[in-house]
């Protein structure tokens, strides 16, 4: 295990704000996370799992936060083939973008949907991440977990997913997702290739696939109704405060213009749900995950 004072989240996550955590704890191999609990308790703070920092608006300051970084968990492999299916297991490190250029390259089906996600395999399934009417969950043989100090395999007919969510049981207990074997079926290369580049010109038409963002902020409170769709009618599609704005190319993207804040990120959103709420009557779920999060 490594550990680092300090680290910076802005220089750690995809909208490039925010503060100081206390520490960053590196787990470099499965000892590790024997060794975390008694280091988490030494040091103090509440533990932040982070891969690629792609869903994360990380607050100003100096934050009670200690980073956890499981960076070993890069295997990828194709376990085996079994009546049309084929299971491929990636460790929740991987990144999504080598996740799907492994499966173009093996003539592997199932995840083209998710071309243009950022982030990692880790936060991917812990989020239930989805775009095109494809949801990673649905594509998952099984999880590995670890839970209670304890590492646990959880079939898929024992996960609870949903939009944007994943339990793996009723208690809803706190896990760290350390790898997802998922079940996908053979196809052409040159199909799977088509399908991706259509779906990423797709996105990229219609969302800043390449600006500093987060992603989506907010929950689509209907299929029917995005948040998009709300904001944009509401009147913040571009909307801009404090170096932060909502992309003139998607209302539900917030942006860092290059010198924004989690002060000034917070604030818009925090108007732009008034707006929604006055104007539609909808209260719209954070999608980003605030850190430390607001209640604390």
């Amino acid at each position: 295990m490594r550990e680092a004072a300090r680290p910076s989240l802005a220089g750690l996550t995809t909208l490039r704000i925010g503060g100081n955590a206390i520490a960053e704890l590196l787990l470099e191999d499965t000892d590790d996370f024997e060794k975390l609990p008694e280091r988490l308790r030494a040091i103090g703070g509440a533990p932040v799992v982070l891969g690629a920092g792609s869903n994360i608006l990380a607050q100003d300051g100096e934050l009670p936060i200690v980073l956890v970084r499981p960076c070993f968990l890069q295997q990828l492999e194709i376990l085996r083939e079994i009546n049309g299916k084929v299971f491929v297991r990636a460790g929740a490190a991987v990144s999504m973008s080598r996740l799907l250029r492994f499966c173009m390259k093996n003539g592997l089906s199932g995840l083209e949907g998710l071309v243009g996600i950022p982030g990692s395999v880790g936060g991917s399934v812990a989020m239930n991440a989805g775009s095109f009417g494809t949801e990673i969950c649905a594509n998952i043989e099984r999880i590995k977990i670890l839970s209670n100090n304890s590492v646990k395999e959880i079939l898929a007919e024992n996960i609870l997913y949903g939009y944007r969510s994943l339990r793996v049981s009723k208690e809803n207990l706190d896990f760290i997702v350390l790898e997802a074997t998922f079940s996908l079926t053979n196809a052409s290369i040159d199909g799977i290739r088509k399908h991706m580049c259509h779906n990423f010109f797709e996105k990229k038409s219609k969302q800043p696939v390449t600006a500093w963002s987060a992603g989506c902020v907010f929950k689509n409170p209907l299929p029917e109704m995005p948040a998009g769709k709300l904001l944009d009618l509401a009147g913040f599609r571009g909307k801009k405060m404090g170096g932060m704005a909502f992309s003139p190319l998607h209302a539900n993207f917030l942006i860092n213009e290059g010198n924004g804040c989690a002060t000034a990120a917070l604030d818009l959103m925090h108007e732009a749900r008034e707006a929604v709420r006055r104007r539609f009557g909808f209260v719209l779920e954070t999608e980003v995950r605030v850190v430390p999060c607001l209640s604390q």
